[in-house]
């Protein structure tokens, strides 16, 4: 059997020249913006040792990364599948720093497996994040960060809903649920499966009043609202009570955003210790935008920080956006020696233009180059003009 050498595995693709510009623009755009709020740039590198990249990250991460044997050294590498574990290492081991540490990524991230139908193994992820502060004023900062980054895209969040994962956790350790369970009950909740969670909770001994409290927790979803019922059916433990607390606060603290309320959205669950979020924009299932506090991260990294952060695909992010068509490139001559040519050229090129010169015995190739207009000499001077298909 012949083999297609240009095959690539499943879920991970090339990006070709169109999206490729697409995405690396707004790259820039974004950091530009992240730059301007006062949050610095790292590059993490693409692999480490497990035991440094998985740190701090419970079970979520171990089953999606790629492992591998360093030659050098014997020891068990990771490929990232997720870059903030590696931003709160240079935080907590690299930087060191006593205040209030700003930063900021773009790269590419490896998964074992795609997070769902369409979705890709090789993200392209972008984000930030802020350590150092652990009041509501960080959550809003970095709440208020992204609703601007998803504007200078161009997609419209349409809802960003805030859960805290302090409140089921709060649950499991008052009813005293064990691991096996308390796994059980996080996956069926986060399928939203309300039918299985009615029959975990039957078949188990849990009782009240936390065996009504965790049928609760998926109805505690919505507007202000939402609150106010968890408040009225969650048992008034301390650990829920400033839960609420916090979310209430943070919701004031951004109410010009489109904020609702999940308190059965347990994402990031063994990662994050807080407040967590997610954005929705029209047009797409999914969330576009993930995020929340994760203050015991840098623990493992000898230093406890508050953190709290978001991150996004870039490409996915790309493809919700209605992309203008650009200019494409301009075709000039090829006549080296003809220098009014060449200083046409270098000031086109200069206010941002695309100028490709032709060479011999490719005349006919311009559209395959992408190019749209040439340049021609009329009456001893150059010009632009438009191709015709």
């Amino acid at each position: 059997m012949t083999t297609r050498r240009w095959l690539l595995p499943e879920a991970i693709e090339d990006v070709l020249p169109a999206e490729a510009w697409q995405v690396e623009t707004l790259r820039r755009r974004l950091l530009d913006l992240f730059r301007c709020h006062g949050y610095e740039y790292v590059i993490p590198p693409l692999l480490e040792y497990v035991e440094s990249l998985l740190t701090g990250s419970g079970r979520d991460l171990d089953l999606r990364t790629f492992k591998l044997v360093d030659q050098i050294s014997g020891r068990t590498l990771g490929v990232r599948a997720d870059i903030t574990p590696q931003v709160a290492r240079i935080d907590a081991h690299l930087l060191n720093r006593k205040g209030v540490t700003r930063l900021c990524y773009c790269g590419s991230v490896l998964h074992t497996l795609p997070a769902g139908p369409t979705a890709s193994r090789q993200p392209l992820q972008i984000g930030v994040e802020l350590y150092g502060h652990a009041g509501t004023e960080a959550d809003a900062e970095i709440l208020r960060l992204l609703a601007a980054a998803l504007q200078l895209s161009g997609v419209l969040a349409t809802r960003i809903d805030l859960g805290h994962v302090g409140v089921f956790r709060a649950l499991v350790a008052g009813a005293g649920i064990d691991a096996d369970l308390e796994q059980e009950l996080f996956a069926v909740l986060q399928a939203k499966d309300l039918p299985t969670l009615q029959e975990l909770v039957a078949a188990s001994s849990i009782a009240e009043p936390y065996r009504k409290a965790l049928l609760a927790l998926p109805e505690c979803y919505g507007g202000a609202e939402a609150l106010a019922e968890a408040g009225h059916r969650l048992p008034a433990l301390p650990e829920i009570t400033a839960a609420l607390d916090e979310l209430s606060a943070l919701a004031r603290a951004v109410q010009h955003l489109p904020v609702s309320f999940d308190l059965a959205d347990l994402r990031g669950y063994h990662y994050h210790s807080g407040v967590v979020f997610a954005a929705y924009g029209a047009g797409h299932p999914g969330a576009i935008a993930l995020g929340g506090r994760y203050d015991k991260v840098g623990q493992s990294f000898g230093r406890t920080r508050a953190a709290t952060g978001f991150s996004l695909d870039l490409r996915e992010l790309v493809r919700l956006v209605a992309q203008d068509s650009p200019h494409g490139m301009i075709l000039a001559p090829c006549a080296s020696e003809d220098s009014a040519l060449q200083e046409f050229v270098a000031g086109l090129r200069a206010s941002g233009e695309a100028v490709v010169s032709e060479l011999p015995g490719h005349e006919s190739d311009w559209a395959e180059a992408g190019c749209d207009r040439r340049l021609v000499c009329r009456d001893g001077r150059w010009k632009m003009e438009f191709l015709k298909a």
